[in-house]
């Protein structure tokens, strides 16, 4: 399922996140695209809350230098149970082999949601994987667009 979404300020491209974030059930891996400033950590910010890493003390903020942050998160279930959030910043990677080597295969389990910025830079090592791809743009100072590809069927509610 394909759809756009438009924010008008930081703080609603947050609210955005945290209602994605509140339908995801674990196992996701969803690729975020866009320039500079497009809103990426702040949709980032709003998974993050929408599963619960706020009530875990997490504090979100993009793993530049690091190149992966891990957030403990809530997963829906028959009740709710203990997972992670992977959140990856392939912008300093030169390579699909460096991405392969900080472990991604290993952070894709039914337990944890995987976050990567600039999803663009390792689109390769997805091919094959089921992804939801989320590409934000400029439509003006404080406003985005976001275009959500092969988001599953929870996410239209969104």
């Amino acid at each position: 399922m394909d759809f756009e979404l438009t924010s008008n300020s930081a703080q609603e491209t947050i609210e955005i996140g945290r209602r994605i974030g509140a339908q995801l059930k674990g196992g996701e891996i969803i690729g975020l695209i866009g320039p500079l400033g497009s809103g990426k950590t702040c949709l980032i910010k709003g998974i993050a809350a929408g599963l619960g890493a706020e009530q875990s003390g997490s504090t979100v903020n993009s793993p530049t230098f690091v190149i992966v942050n891990e957030y403990a998160a809530r997963l829906p279930g028959p009740e709710f149970v203990e997972g992670s959030i992977y959140h990856i910043d392939a912008y300093r990677l030169n390579s699909i082999a460096e991405f392969e080597m900080i472990g991604f295969d290993d952070y894709c389990r039914g337990d944890s949601v995987v976050l990567i910025e600039w999803a663009d830079r390792v689109e390769p090592a997805l091919k094959g994987l089921n992804w939801v791809r989320i590409e934000l743009s400029h439509l003006g100072p404080n406003q985005r667009a976001l275009h959500i590809t092969n988001a599953p069927e929870q996410l239209k509610s969104v």
